[in-house]
């Protein structure tokens, strides 16, 4: 197996250098002088040309890309146009909220997911089944930023149960500012995993081998877990996998309504001052983070499903 991981590892190479090179050209042709943002709107013209001769923005764009990713693989992300800290001392700072975020929105959306998607399954077309696909039609649909507002709206300004903003000193304050966010952020992929647990568990319902479980008197409940749910896990931990990956890359606007410092947040302020070296630092951190989380999902099927691992000795 290590054969493999070694190949997913340096599969990371040419995904850097995509986005990368999609990220510094984009952000380059946007409006903004990054000499001024040092220097401020009042500096003179001599200072911003001498600031733009020294940070090599006079130089033609390709080469300025190419100085970049030299540093790069050295380890060195840069210095931070608007703050003059180091990029990577940054992203390290921020990073473990977003980690904890994400990990609190995909635990929201697995206590809500899996056992909506296997109810949905075993009841299909009742009822239940119909207001679980209407819960998955509306999560998908709806926007994170309006769904934080409103909880925010509910649970923080108008019941006071919860705090709207930030993120709490402490075990217990960091529970409660984190509960709006988490579920704001885990509905999205409740709704998602729903619908694939669903799907997968009704593959499985109309397998002959279920047929036998019942004929030899097992209980529901052990029919469902051990046989109906194990064998359904595959798409499962793909979709869990994925959706965990995209709420580590895609909190920024969740970080950004409940003012979570988290990385999602700094890239956008980034953004907002055309900060190249922070945004540029922070989108390949979580591309490289991204590839990572895919890379332990598939060697997790090895654990769950014995035929894979068998695949995986052979490469």
């Amino acid at each position: 197996m290590y054969k493999y991981v070694l190949k997913r590892l340096l599969m990371l190479i040419p995904v850097i250098i995509g986005v990368t090179f999609i990220v510094f050209f984009v952000l380059n042709l946007s409006p903004g002088d990054p000499a001024a943002i040092i220097l401020g709107d009042q500096a003179s013209a001599e200072a911003l040309a001498m600031k733009r001769e020294e940070l090599g923005l006079n130089d033609p764009l390709l080469i300025r890309y190419g100085r970049y990713m030299f540093h790069m693989v050295q380890g060195d992300l840069g210095t931070s146009y608007k703050n003059n800290l180091s990029v990577w001392a940054q992203v390290m700072e921020r990073f473990p909220n977003t980690a904890v975020l994400a990990v609190a929105g995909i635990l929201v959306a697995i206590l809500i997911g899996i056992p909506t998607g296997i109810i949905s399954a075993k009841k299909q077309y009742s009822v239940m089944d119909n207001a679980a696909m209407l819960f998955s039609l509306v999560g998908v649909a709806m926007p994170n930023f309006w769904f934080g507002l409103l909880v925010v709206i509910i649970f923080a300004l108008n019941l006071g149960w919860l705090p709207s903003q930030g993120m709490g000193e402490g075990f217990i304050p960091l529970i409660k500012s984190l509960i709006l966010p988490a579920i704001t952020l885990g509905t999205g992929s409740a709704a998602m995993i729903t619908r694939m647990t669903r799907s997968s568990m009704l593959e499985v319902i109309r397998q002959d081998y279920i047929d036998t479980a019942r004929a030899k008197g097992l209980s529901d409940k052990k029919i469902t877990t051990r046989h109906m749910l194990k064998n359904a896990m595959i798409p499962i931990i793909t979709a869990v996998g994925l959706q965990f990956g995209t709420l580590l890359g895609g909190a920024m606007l969740t970080e950004t309504v409940f003012s979570w410092p988290g990385l999602g947040r700094l890239m956008v302020d980034s953004i907002k001052s055309k900060d190249i070296p922070l945004v540029l630092g922070s989108v390949i951190f979580l591309a490289i983070m991204f590839t990572v989380v895919n890379l332990a999902v598939d060697i997790i099927y090895a654990f769950v499903e014995p035929r894979i691992k068998s695949q995986y000795k052979r490469k």
